[in-house]
């Protein structure tokens, strides 16, 4: 039996012939419901991107030009990712702010208040280049697994009488 890893700490498999503690079976039993929920919960997408894929989405943008945050959050949304949200989008630029990977100022606006105009920085955009990469891999990583699934799924069917 393997050790249990929880937010860090190792919990030591229980010894042949001796019992768990009620605690320790507990602490077994959440974690691994934990681990479900986790899993369903990046399982159920229906076909949109997940969230951590919007730091290199704002980074594809920037890297178009200059943008205002809403109009991000519009591009972000038809690249795939339907739950972006204001809050969490503008978390993500002040934290690349933060990083260096983009810049930003404040630029009047004729019709209402002004608008923080963002814009990539040359650590953004080799930020960007470290994305696509590992997105590169992922995505060859993806098409031998679906092309493996795609040849069982035609092995299974053919062997149907």
């Amino acid at each position: 039996m393997r050790p249990i890893e929880d937010a860090g700490r190792t919990s030591p498999p229980a010894r042949k012939g001796h019992r768990m503690s009620m605690s320790t079976e507990r602490q077994r039993t959440a974690c691994t419901e934990r681990q479900r929920t986790m899993s369903m919960a990046n399982h159920d997408t229906n076909g949109t991107l997940p969230r951590h894929y919007l730091k290199p989405c704002l980074l594809l943008l920037l890297a178009e030009g200059p943008s205002h945050g809403y109009e991000l959050l519009e591009h972000v949304r038809r690249m795939g990712i339907k739950g972006a949200e204001p809050g969490g989008l503008y978390r993500y630029l002040r934290a690349m702010e933060k990083e260096e990977m983009v810049s930003s100022w404040w630029e009047p606006s004729q019709a209402g208040p002004a608008r923080r105009t963002y814009v990539l920085t040359e650590h953004g955009r080799k930020g960007l280049n470290e994305s696509v990469q590992s997105l590169r891999d992922v995505r060859e990583i993806l098409v031998t697994l679906l092309d493996r699934y795609d040849t069982l799924s035609t092995k299974a069917s053919a062997s149907r009488p």
